[in-house]
């Protein structure tokens, strides 16, 4: 990845704006001084700095009067007053980069001003270990080269997506929300070898390399789930048998209200906003 002359400032030392800062050192693109951190919690601020080696100025208007591009990793409901904090140090040269779920482009050029260059991000935490995906969409005034920068911002953890906003929910609904799915279907399949007699260390570990191995199968060697499946099941073999009970129970029809029912509390999220 090219490196990258101008500072980054991440506002909002939570998590994932963690997760996001770190991704772009160990990706090479930035050196951590050229990272500016800020957060509501002073002592947060403090931590992660020292944590990283990252730069701490004194506030959010210095942060982004100091950078190029400003990535604003605060909670939704802190969005508007951030924005109007910032607003008179934002000019046409940033580049604004929002992971804030439901906070469009418009509602974020607004509280900017007309000539605020947004683009909107929706990431998900496997980003804390480096296969995350990100979608992002961009707003009015972003063009190619502005989709290309926040591809490099956010691409140190993990592959980046340009979607359209409209979008953008359903993506939160599938990749957003979908490790908790995934973690809940491993969940009960190390309880089902529990129950089978096997110990819950060794059931953990099955699980956890069963699911890893899979998503080899598709992402690396370039199978199709369904592909998958086929080259597990035998006619009238013990995948067969088991296959036929989730089926029985109804499991795609589950895993469709589930994300929809994501989709529209999105939708929720983002009319409140």
């Amino acid at each position: 990845m090219d490196t990258f002359s101008g500072r980054v400032a991440v506002i909002g030392s939570g998590k994932m704006g963690e997760i996001l800062s770190a991704g772009m050192v160990r990706s090479g693109l930035l050196k951590p001084d050229q990272i500016l951190v800020t957060d509501a919690d002073g002592q947060r601020v403090k931590e992660v700095a020292g944590r990283h080696g990252f730069s701490s100025p004194d506030g959010n208007r210095e942060a982004v009067e100091h950078s190029r591009v400003v990535v604003l990793a605060v909670k939704p409901k802190d969005v508007g007053a951030v924005l109007a904090e910032i607003a008179p140090e934002v000019g046409a040269s940033h580049l604004i980069v929002s992971i804030a779920a439901g906070v469009t482009t418009k509602t974020l050029q607004a509280g900017l001003g007309s000539s605020a260059v947004v683009v909107r991000a929706m990431p998900n935490v496997a980003a804390q270990v480096g296969e995350g995906i990100t979608a992002i969409c961009a707003g009015d005034r972003a063009g190619e080269e502005h989709l290309l920068l926040a591809r490099q911002v956010l691409g140190g953890v993990g592959p980046v997506i340009v979607i359209e906003e409209a979008y953008i929910d359903a993506v939160t609904a599938v990749s957003g929300s979908g490790p908790a799915y995934f973690a809940l279907f491993a969940e009960a399949m190390i309880d089902a070898g529990v129950t089978l007699g096997l110990p819950r260390s060794v059931s953990s570990q099955l699980v956890a390399q069963t699911l890893r191995g899979t998503a080899a199968l598709v992402t690396d060697a370039g199978m199709k789930p369904a592909e998958v499946r086929e080259a597990v099941t035998s006619p009238g073999g013990t995948t067969a048998m088991a296959v036929r009970e989730l089926e029985r129970a109804g499991v795609r029809a589950a895993v469709l209200n589930a994300v929809q029912a994501a989709l529209d509390r999105a939708k929720v999220l983002a009319g409140n906003k």
